[in-house]
C-alpha cells in the first residue's frame, strides 16, 4: 500500500510542463523530457488506499487507481504497467489527452487537492514502454469467426485488439490514409506525439488485427467493387459481425451572415491540415495561421488545440470565443463532488496565450452575429455580442468588431455523419439525438440489424477518449458474446450510461 499518511506530508505536484517559449518554438509533447519519476512516485505516495475509491467511478474504465499508485510509489514498474493494463488498452493516449475526471472524484477533493492520477497513468506507460513491457500478445486460438470493425479511432482500436485477442479475425476499415481516426488527424502533436499510435498500432498487427486505409465503407455504389467502394452490406454479408466506430463528425454550422467567405473553415479541417504537415503531406499547411489575427468560435478542448497550433504558427493574434459564461473557481451546489465539474480551467494552449499576450485568449458570453469582407471576398472582421447567461440570447448595446483573417469554427459535432450510405446499407437507425441508436448491449437498433454493433461516439455522441476505449472494450463483450454464446471479455460500461452527476450515473429513459 502507499503511504498511509501520504497524503498528510505531501502536497499535490504536478508534472511540470516545458516553459511556455520553449514549446512554442516546436511541436513537441508539452511535457517532452520532463525527469517524471522521482516526482510521480512520490506523488503516487499520496494515494490515501480510502477503502472505497471513487477514482474508479469517475473513470468509465474503472481503472484499478490505488492499485497502480501503490506499484508506482514502490517503484515496481512492471507490476504498474500490467495493472494500468488490466482495464485500459491504451493508458498512453488517456494519460495525454483525458481530461481527469478520476481526479475530481479522488476522496481527497473533499477538502484538498487530488493525487495527480493522469500524471502517474502516463509516467507508468511511457516507462513500461522504455523498459520493453509493450510486447504483442496474440490469441492462443482462433475462433473461426470475421470480424469488421468500420473507423479506426479509440472505440475502433479497442474494440479490435480485445476481439483478435479473443480469437476472432478482425479488420479495421479506416477512410483516411492512415489509421488512428481523430487521434491521429485531430489531436495536435503537442498534446500527443503520434509515435506512441504507431506503436500501438504494430502491436495490434503483430497480435493479428488487419488495418486496410482508403476504405470508404458506404460511401460508394454498392457493388462498385474495390476497397474504397466497398458496400456496408456487402461487407456484412461476409462477415460474422460488424461493429461502427466512424465517430461522431456530422460538424455543427454557424448559419450567419458572411459565412460563405474565403477564410473561415472547420476546425477540424484546419486541425487535419497541421497534422498532415507533421506527418510529410505538406511542407505548408494549405489553411495556415501565420501573419492573420485568428478567431476560434466555440471554447471546447477543440477551440483549445485550434489555440495551441495557430500560436506555433506565428498567429499575431488569438481570440477564442465561448457562448457560455465564465465558470466560476469552485463546485456549484448541483456538482457536488465526486462529479466532474463545470470549473475555470486553464489548457495549456491556454496558458501559452497568457505567455504571448498576457491575458485569457477567450471571450465568455459572447455569440457571433455576422462576418464581414474585403473586396477580393475573403473575411476581415466579426461582429461579435455579449448573451444573456441562460438563454444565450443578444444583449442590447454590447455588439463589437474583431478583425480576422482567419475564422475556425470549433462548434462541436451533432452525430455520426449522415452522407454516405452505411446507415441505409446496414439498416441502422436515428436516436432522438441524431446518433445511431442501439440497446444497452450496443445491438445497433435494438438487434433489428443481426450482427451489427455500435460503439463509440456514433452511438454516444460526442465524448472523451476514455469513454470511448470503455465503450470499444464493451462493444468487443458484447460481439464475442453473439459469436460464441458466451464471453470472458471485460464490459465496463454499457451502451446508455452516463458520467456521474449529483443523480447518480444517469441512464437513458430514467430521468
Amino acid at each position: 500500500m502507499t503511504d498511509p499518511f501520504g497524503f498528510l506530508r505531501i502536497p499535490r505536484e504536478a508534472v511540470p510542463a516545458r516553459p511556455v517559449e520553449e514549446r512554442l518554438g516546436d511541436w513537441r509533447e508539452v511535457h517532452a523530457g520532463q525527469a517524471l519519476l522521482p516526482l510521480v512516485s512520490r506523488q503516487a505516495d499520496r494515494c490515501m488506499d480510502c477503502g472505497i475509491p471513487f477514482c474508479h467511478t469517475g473513470c468509465p474504465l474503472g481503472n484499478l487507481i490505488p492499485e497502480w499508485n501503490a506499484y508506482a510509489a514502490h517503484g515496481d514498474w512492471r507490476a504498474a504497467y500490467e495493472r494500468l493494463h488490466a482495464t485500459n488498452n491504451f493508458p498512453e493516449v488517456t494519460g495525454r489527452l483525458c481530461p481527469a475526471p478520476c481526479e475530481d472524484a479522488c476522496v481527497l477533493t473533499i477538502n484538498a487537492d487530488p493525487v495527480t492520477i493522469k500524471n502517474v497513468e502516463q509516467a507508468i506507460a511511457d516507462e513500461g514502454l522504455r523498459r520493453g513491457y509493450l510486447t504483442p500478445r496474440p490469441p492462443e486460438r482462433q475462433s473461426g469467426k470475421t470480424v469488421a470493425v468500420i473507423g479506426s479511432g479509440p472505440a475502433g482500436l479497442a474494440a479490435a485488439q480485445q476481439l483478435t485477442r479473443a480469437g476472432h479475425c478482425v479488420t479495421v476499415h479506416e477512410r483516411a490514409d492512415r489509421i488512428g481516426g481523430l487521434l491521429r488527424y485531430g489531436i495536435p502533436e503537442f498534446k500527443m506525439e503520434k509515435i506512441h499510435l504507431d506503436r500501438r498500432v504494430e502491436q495490434m498487427r503483430a497480435e493479428g488485427t488487419v488495418f486496410v486505409t482508403g476504405a470508404d465503407i458506404g460511401g460508394a455504389e454498392p457493388g462498385s467493387g474495390g476497397a474504397a467502394g466497398t458496400s456496408a452490406a456487402e461487407l456484412r454479408d461476409r462477415c460474422d459481425a460488424v461493429v461502427v466506430a466512424i465517430g461522431a463528425g456530422e460538424r455543427r454550422e454557424l448559419l450567419v451572415p458572411g459565412r460563405a467567405l474565403r477564410g473561415i473553415h472547420q476546425a477540424m479541417e484546419y486541425l487535419t491540415c497541421a497534422n498532415r504537415v507533421r506527418e510529410g503531406d505538406y511542407a505548408v499547411s494549405p489553411v495556415t495561421a501565420e501573419g492573420r489575427h485568428v478567431v476560434i468560435v466555440g471554447g471546447g478542448d477543440t477551440g483549445s488545440d485550434c489555440l495551441g497550433t495557430a500560436l506555433r504558427q506565428g498567429a499575431i493574434s488569438v481570440v477564442q470565443l465561448d457562448i457560455n459564461p465564465e465558470p466560476g473557481p469552485d463546485r456549484t451546489e448541483g456538482e457536488p463532488w465526486p462529479v466532474y465539474p463545470k470549473t475555470y480551467r486553464i489548457s495549456h494552449a491556454h496558458e501559452e496565450a497568457r505567455g504571448c499576450e498576457g491575458r485569457d485568449p477567450r471571450l465568455f458570453s459572447s455569440a457571433t452575429l455576422r462576418f464581414e469582407g474585403d473586396a477580393s471576398g475573403r473575411v476581415r472582421a466579426l461582429h461579435l455580442t455579449a448573451v444573456e447567461a441562460v438563454a444565450r440570447s443578444p444583449l442590447a448595446g454590447t455588439e463589437h468588431v474583431i478583425p480576422t483573417g482567419l475564422v475556425l469554427l470549433a462548434l462541436g459535432f451533432s452525430g455520426p455523419e449522415r452522407a454516405g450510405g452505411l446507415r441505409e446499407q446496414l439498416g441502422l437507425e436515428l436516436d432522438e439525438r441524431g446518433n445511431f441508436a442501439r440497446d444497452a448491449g450496443f445491438a445497433a437498433g435494438g438487434g433489428r440489424a443481426p450482427g451489427v454493433f455500435v460503439a463509440g461516439d456514433a452511438g454516444r455522441g460526442q465524448s472523451l477518449v476514455v469513454w470511448a476505449i470503455a465503450e470499444g472494450r464493451a462493444v468487443a463483450a458484447a460481439v464475442d458474446r453473439y459469436l460464441t454464446g458466451s464471453t470472458c471479455l471485460p464490459a465496463p460500461v454499457a451502451a446508455h450510461d452516463r458520467p456521474m452527476t449529483a443523480l447518480g450515473r444517469m441512464r437513458y429513459g430514467e430521468f
